[in-house]
């Protein structure tokens, strides 16, 4: 899919507020100080923005050291591994706690079971009252020493079990933390690239249907350069909770890229996906924006979307394609729309060379 001039100028707005603020902070242009304020300027990951802001608030500046913390708390591709690596640790430290614990009880159920064994033997040769007795006592000793023992393992067994539990809820935090776009926390494009491939299989085994959904804010660019980044975050904050409260069960909504937006609809015939579709369209459409910190009404947003369902033997690149060349169409035919291949516009309206509009 063609990078479209409206991304590429997005991206060189960017990259000059990134600029600015290296040389207004006198920083060295170095990649890794780049790409902390090119993504402090798209504002796509807002506890970036506000470390930021916060330490500007209380310092005036950002040191080489901040700069560096920053990255590897927000940024660096060795963040998440770090944090699984972590857990995991953690979980294996669990485990090997239980199996000395396991050990040690097999040691006590040894050591009981040889005790009765005596105990068995010497009733034999008992003679007289004493002896019994005597019997009876070591008995009784090595039971309540086995029922002590075993007492400590059920609960030493219990805590532990809570332990892995809450382990792998923060296994579970850091892996949707790596699947989640930070901005608007729908899923990101690699759980989308994920979840489409596995989709696409079901589909070819089952042949049940299954239709996408592409879905572009239209004039985006245009609130970035009237209103800034801020409140275009908060538009694609809000098409994103309106493609939220429209997508149910198996249905995978993700952010695709800038202002695109996706939505994977399993088991989900055409007309069932353009009735879903102008759902999101309508529910867009009716929602006001306004700027925070003015109070200002700004109107309201739309957004157009391409519907295309998976054909017979089709790849996962072949679909996202004829989807995207239903989205291209509804935007040249007049934004706020919803168009799928069987509209006669589509064909005509598609070109592959053909620049696509904002």
């Amino acid at each position: 899919m063609a990078a479209s001039t409206d991304e590429h100028e997005r991206s060189l707005a960017f990259a000059e507020i990134a600029l600015g603020q290296i040389k207004a902070l006198r920083q060295p242009a170095y990649p890794r100080n780049y790409e902390v304020w090119y993504v402090y300027a798209t504002g796509y990951n807002p506890s970036l923005n506000q470390t930021i802001n916060e330490t500007l608030a209380r310092r005036g500046t950002l040191t080489t050291a901040d700069v560096d913390q920053i990255y590897e708390t927000y940024l660096s591709p060795a963040r998440l591994t770090d944090k699984i690596d972590n857990v995991g640790g953690q979980i294996v430290d669990e485990i090997e706690q239980v199996m000395a614990m396991i050990d040690a009880a097999v040691g006590s159920a040894t050591h009981y079971t040889e005790s009765l064994a005596v105990a068995t033997q010497n009733l034999g040769s008992a003679k007289d009252r004493d002896g019994l007795r005597s019997i009876v006592e070591t008995l009784v000793l090595a039971t309540r020493d086995m029922e002590e023992n075993n007492t400590r393992l059920e609960q030493s067994l219990k805590t532990s079990k809570q332990e892995i539990n809450q382990l792998q809820v923060n296994l579970e935090a850091v892996r949707n933390e790596s699947l989640t776009d930070p901005l608007t926390s729908l899923a990101n494009r690699k759980y989308f690239d994920q979840s489409l491939d596995k989709f696409i299989a079901q589909s070819a085994a089952s042949g049940e249907p299954m239709a996408l959904m592409l879905c572009d804010i239209d004039h985006f660019k245009a609130f970035n350069d009237t209103f800034g980044h801020l409140t275009g975050d908060q538009v694609l904050r809000l098409v994103a909770l309106a493609v939220k409260q429209n997508v149910k069960g198996q249905d995978i909504a993700a952010r695709y890229g800038g202002e695109e937006f996706a939505i994977i609809l399993p088991q989900t015939t055409l007309r069932a996906a353009l009735t879903v579709a102008d759902h999101v369209r309508r529910a867009v459409m009716t929602k006001e924006l306004m700027k925070r910190s003015t109070g200002e009404h700004l109107g309201r947003v739309t957004i157009s979307i391409g519907v295309a369902v998976l054909k017979k033997g089709e790849t996962a690149q072949s679909l996202i394609e004829r989807a995207d060349s239903c989205l291209y169409a509804a935007k040249r035919c007049g934004r706020n729309r919803v168009m799928c291949e069987t509209d006669p516009e589509v064909a005509s309206l598609v070109a592959p060379s053909t620049t696509r509009v904002a």
